[in-house]
């Protein structure tokens, strides 16, 4: 009210002083331009530049009045449609992160087809339909997104890929990632799904295949490497042995053209040379898988190459016995060697030696398996009492074992 008032007499005043100017003097004004001429008294200008700024005012206002009412009833005008953009967007990606995929495709496509820069949309979108099966969509989206930007193939064909992985389409997968290994051979990414595929697919040769990109890259940590290293070779060597429809001829050959293709640093690791060794054994070489043994066991004593050892026949059992027998000097107290030493001694028809081996065996550690292989010769040397018991005692090893790894289920 206050201003009001203070407003009101200002403007009295300025008309008031106004008034008294114009009673004084009318003034003039003239101007003459080539043959213009526009003579007036001052006030009457001053009174037309008022009423020309008024009315570039009005027309202002009535202009801006026109472009909100357009906004309202055009909601996709340029700063109106920006706006819906960017929520869509902020919307989708949250939605897709909190695994809300009706909600997540809806936004994202939005954002697809009306954003400058719609690779993110769209490769949340395709994700978003996956997960709800629409399948066909979602490939539809990716191929939308190679559209509209060509340039970005690699992060399309990535998704692509790890969506074909989470579908079970490992086939196309394995296509579409060839496809960008062929043009992106040191990309990390591609080379890791790659890995994940094959172990998945459990395509062993192809892994050993890959296995020398993933190390000269540094793909994978050293550790990491060299414990895939190991399972790759080992599983290929078991696989090369189980090879359909082949004769054990094929099945020989495939086995040795797996074991030559070994890197040299990894044939002395145990777990290779008993995968090889039981390939033999599998095919009826025992001989030659005794002497692969014998010959990795000079090298290095290891508890899983002597148990492999004492179940496979060599050309010559006694002398098989006397190499068993000379790294028991070394090993004196090795439960594995002992029982490894009993079978050899069963091979060679020693029972008693073979007796003492098993006794001294199960001595150092209670097996099932000990037991029950001592229960049976004791029952062939006539000792039923002492070989019941045994298979008794056995026979308990084993349900304690698997009572052992039943879940425990508590009453609280």
């Amino acid at each position: 009210m206050k201003r009001l008032a203070l407003f009101l007499i200002v403007l009295l005043a300025i008309v008031g002083a106004v008034g008294w100017a114009v009673s004084k003097d009318a003034g003039y004004v003239l101007i003459s331009y080539d043959r213009f001429r526009y003579e007036s008294s001052l006030w009457v200008l001053l009174g037309l530049l008022a009423c020309l700024w008024l009315l570039s005012v009005l027309v202002h206002w009535v202009l801006g009045l026109l472009q909100a009412s357009g906004a309202l009833v055009n909601p996709w005008s340029r700063r109106h449609r920006e706006r819906r953009i960017a929520k869509a967007s902020r919307s989708g990606l949250r939605e897709l992160a909190e695994g809300q995929w009706s909600n997540a495709l809806v936004h994202l496509r939005v954002a697809a087809e009306h954003d400058r820069q719609p690779l993110v949309h769209y490769l949340g979108a395709a994700r978003a339909a996956s997960e709800l099966g629409e399948h066909e969509q979602s490939d539809e989206l990716l191929r939308r997104a190679r559209e509209r930007e060509p340039e970005a193939g690699l992060a399309i064909g990535l998704t692509q890929a790890q969506l074909q992985i989470a579908r079970g389409q490992y086939a196309e997968a394995r296509e579409t990632l060839n496809g960008l290994h062929d043009e992106h051979p040191r990309h990390h990414q591609v080379l890791t799904l790659l890995q994940q595929l094959y172990v998945q697919l459990r395509d062993w040769p192809a892994l050993c295949r890959l296995l020398p990109e993933l190390r000269k890259h540094r793909v994978l940590s050293p550790a990491r490497l060299s414990e895939l290293e190991l399972l790759a070779w080992t599983a290929a060597i078991e696989q090369s042995v189980l090879l359909p429809e082949a004769t054990a001829e094929e099945a020989r050959q495939a086995l040795g053209q797996r074991w030559q293709s070994v890197p040299n640093g990894l044939r002395n690791e145990p777990a290779l040379v008993r995968a090889y060794a039981d390939g033999l054994a599998r095919l009826g070489d025992e001989a030659r898988a005794e002497e692969v043994l014998h010959a990795a066991l000079k090298r290095q004593f290891d508890d899983r190459l002597v148990e492999r050892y004492g179940r496979v026949q060599g050309r010559e059992p006694s002398r098989q016995l006397n190499h068993a027998e000379g790294w028991l000097k070394d090993h004196p107290g090795n439960a594995e060697l002992l029982l490894a030493l009993a079978r050899l001694s069963l091979r060679n028809e020693l029972w008693g030696k073979a007796r003492d081996y098993f006794e001294a065996s199960l001595r150092l550690e209670h097996r099932p398996q000990t037991c029950a292989e001592l229960a049976r010769l004791l029952a062939r040397l006539g000792d039923k009492e002492r070989s019941n018991r045994l298979f008794q005692e056995g026979l308990g090893l084993v349900e304690g074992a698997s009572d052992s790894r039943l879940p425990v289920i508590s009453n609280s």
